[in-house]
């Protein structure tokens, strides 16, 4: 668990090694097993015969975080403050022996383990493009309540802190180094111990700088009038920015503005009651539920086909040197691997080339890579105009302008070109995955992979399995998004596959609102008071009214007779006629007005009279029930086949409310009855749109299954 080793220096290296898990987290075990090291630790130094401690790690992490199998079945707040406070005292004795503490981390460090972290006096790690810091907490509903956000404040300074805690961002190594939440990189772990040694023979004062008579929190507390300012105005920002439905956030500032008034006992036992209160709360049960387990159950390949090798892409051809092939370009590269990127002319694909290094040079000055990575990473890319060029490649994904004629062309061309086991993706976001195969015979290995804008911060890729599509593609198509580090959703190939089809009920359900009469400014922000990133008619706008109708006039060919048209598409056909389009014309819903700015075009109140008499909840209610209802669907038509997937797929997709745990959990977060006679009052007033599928009495909603 824990081994110990003094040298003949009189350092001491604690050795983390957990049994029978694959990293190290600080649960009640290793709590209790640590207990009686510090004991030790403390005899030793009272008698002189220490010099230092080094804490490291004997597995690839070195401490990713606390016990979230503990912390999600958490309910007695007694119990949850009791035990916050044991793993307190344990950091506190740690960090005053009296000598010094170096944390070597040699693998990535997140969490309350990063936490833990900081309670040493000098924190080390390795120059390794793998390894990650920070404290993500704030992603899950919480915040880093283990004296994280005081020892933060007291280390940058409390804006500092704030901003840190509030993006819950893995850092590089060379970024935590950058942000100040590491000391020093060492080239390799030899090194980093060798320099741990060698900073404890040299600072042999082992205390921290919140433990020192007169010590201050750089910047100043908020008894200082500047930083009690700067405090109102990330007040005023968290409000306008989260809406009062993300409390973590909110609760961050609150720690730090009054923990910097207290000595650091004091401040960090503010800190745990905010901790304790967050914890038991549905906001965190809800986002820990999705965003920990859900998501650790998807990456691990609960849904993955099983009885294939792992497939391991290292050459990626990419057909279109747009913003979209680009991008995607720029994820294989940073991830091991080469890429071909096609275009009709060399010369186009050339100038996606210098778009895909311009990136690269953006990642270099952002801390994500170094300079000799980013040289290495620019080899790794080649251009052309042939087809021949991707003779060699295991993948080649399509990323062409959205039209069935010229993606089939390029699919055919590069599919002659490919060997026995090498896979051909498509990134198309509307045309059916199946009528795109149809044109290769290669039609086992063809599959839809749908890419989301912006790629780089997007977490997710749609994997869409067409009615020719084999197992194994599935497979080695779900290897390959996991090797780029995103979130692989299977999806059946079908109108909108999965995302689309559900951000459509949105959009037109906003869009019916508007023809009721409701005013299209207060539709759009109810609907951003809910947590959705854009209003329904800001979103159709930008999607196009076109792309919004098309994909309503598949879901009337996939079911036929059974089909009911959806009242909104009276709305878009009325728009159309217009000539108001949306997209790239801007010209939709929305205005552009003499500024540039975008607002609601006046026009829409002569078409569609507005009527005051609305209640909000019922708008709520209306635009997120549509959603839920239309996600029960594509599980009962197993379009997409898991509550994991449905939920995690809803928030990283269209960006269904985080704090609801995903689009399934929501009905759990509504209360199951409640839900079903919501929509049985919402059916009889709207009609058929709102009938509940019935696989909602089969859902086990509350499942969670453990995960390291």
């Amino acid at each position: 668990m824990i081994r110990y080793l003094k040298d003949k220096d009189g350092i001491v290296v604690l050795t983390l090694d957990m049994d029978g898990r694959q990293h190290n987290v600080l649960n009640h075990k290793i709590i209790e097993a640590f207990v009686p090291v510090v004991v030790q630790l403390k005899n030793d130094a009272e008698k002189g015969l220490l010099k230092g401690v080094i804490i490291t790690s004997a597995k690839r992490t070195f401490l990713n975080g606390g016990d979230l199998d503990y912390l999600y079945e958490a309910e007695d707040p007694k119990e949850i403050f009791d035990f916050t406070e044991k793993v307190k005292k344990l950091l506190r004795d740690m960090e005053r022996p009296g000598l010094p503490v170096v944390a070597a981390m040699n693998g990535s460090t997140l969490g309350l383990g990063f936490e833990f972290a900081l309670a040493a006096h000098y924190r080390l790690t390795v120059d390794n493009a793998e390894i990650k810091m920070g404290l993500p907490q704030t992603k899950l509903g919480l915040i880093p309540g283990n004296g994280g956000m005081i020892r933060l404040m007291w280390t940058l300074g409390l804006e500092q802190a704030f901003r840190v805690a509030e993006k819950a961002k893995y850092y590089t190594v060379h970024e935590a180094k950058k942000e100040g939440l590491v000391d020093k990189i060492l080239d390799s772990e030899a090194e980093m111990m060798e320099y741990a040694k060698k900073w404890i023979l040299e600072n042999p004062k082992g205390i921290q700088v919140w433990d020192e008579k007169g010590g201050q929190i750089p910047g100043g507390s908020a008894h200082h009038p500047r930083i009690a300012e700067k405090i109102s105005l990330l007040a005023a920002e968290v409000a306008k920015k989260y809406k009062q439905k993300y409390p973590a956030v909110q609760v961050l500032l609150n720690v730090l503005s009054e923990g910097s008034k207290v000595d650091f006992d004091t401040a960090s036992k503010i800190e745990t009651r905010y901790f304790t209160e967050l914890l038991v709360s549905k906001t965190c049960k809800n986002m820990m539920k999705t965003l920990w387990f859900d998501a650790h159950e998807i990456f691990r390949g609960c849904n993955r086909p099983q009885g294939f090798g792992k497939f391991r892409s290292r050459r990626i051809g990419i057909i279109g040197a747009g913003v979209m092939g680009t991008a995607i370009a720029v994820e294989c590269l940073i991830n091991g691997m080469e890429v071909v990127l096609k275009d009709v002319s060399s010369l186009i694909a050339e100038r996606g080339v210098d778009l895909v290094k311009d990136r690269l040079i953006e990642m270099e000055e952002e801390g994500l890579i170094t300079a000799s990575l980013r040289g290495d990473l620019e080899q790794g890319i080649i251009a052309t105009e042939d087809s021949a060029s991707f003779k060699q490649c295991d993948l080649v994904i399509e990323a062409v302008f959205e039209n069935q004629h010229l993606k089939s062309q390029v699919v055919q061309e590069a599919a002659a070109q490919l060997d026995d086991y090498a896979v051909i993706a498509s990134n198309t976001i509307s045309i059916p995955i199946t009528k795109l195969s149809n044109s290769i015979e290669m039609s086992d290995r063809f599959v839809g992979l749908h890419f989301f804008a912006p790629v780089d911060k997007t977490e997710m890729v749609e994997i869409v399995k067409g009615k020719h599509t084999s197992d194994e593609t599935v497979a080695k198509a779900f290897d390959f998004v996991k090797s780029i580090k995103k979130y692989p959703i299977i999806v059946k190939d079908g109108w909108g596959f999965y995302v689309s089809r559900v951000r459509n009920t949105y959009l037109l359900e906003g869009m019916s609102l508007l023809m009721e009469g409701c005013p299209p400014s207060m539709i759009e922000n109810v609907a951003k008071g809910t947590g959705m990133p854009f209003g329904p008619l800001s979103l159709a706008d930008r999607l196009s009214l076109e792309l919004v109708l098309k994909f309503e006039k598949q879901a009337a060919e996939l079911y036929g007779p059974k089909y009911i048209q959806h009242p909104a598409v009276n709305v878009i056909e009325q728009m159309l006629e217009m000539g108001r389009k949306g997209g790239k014309t801007e010209l939709g819903f929305y205005e552009m007005n003499d500024n540039k700015d975008l607002r609601l075009w006046t026009g829409l109140k002569e078409y569609f009279k507005p009527d005051l008499a609305f209640d909000p909840i019922d708008i709520e209610e209306r635009l997120m029930i549509a959603q839920v209802i239309e996600v029960l669907w594509c599980l009962q038509e197993k379009v997409i086949s898991s509550v994991e997937e449905a939920n995690l797929g809803s928030i990283y997709g269209w960006g269904f409310p985080a704090f609801k745990g995903g689009a399934v959990q929501y009905i759990n977060d509504f209360g199951k009855d409640a839900f079903v006679d919501r929509c049985k009052e919402l059916e009889e007033k709207y009609g058929p749109r709102f009938s509940i599928p019935s696989i909602l009495y089969k859902l086990q909603l509350e499942k969670v299954e453990k995960v390291d």
